[in-house]
């Protein structure tokens, strides 16, 4: 019963840290096989390269400010 208690748990740590990538991989799937290679090609440097939690920072303030940028270009 406890393995059983753990893995609900894990499952849903896991769903709810990457849903948004989930949902991503599913849509993304469907429409285009290359944006798929991209993100894999991206989770494995983010998980394979050494201080690859940098390569998520980086990307992370890139796709901010390019959010930001977007809304200040729109206004």
């Amino acid at each position: 019963m406890g393995s059983f208690q753990m893995s609900l748990e894990h499952g849903a740590y896991c769903v709810g840290c990457c849903w948004f990538l989930m949902g991503l991989l599913f849509f993304g799937g469907v429409m285009n096989l290359y944006w798929i290679l991209g993100l894999a090609i991206f989770v494995l440097l983010e998980k394979m390269v050494p201080m690859g939690h940098w390569i998520s920072y980086a990307t992370g303030f890139g796709l901010t400010g390019g959010g930001v940028w977007f809304l200040v270009q729109a206004w």
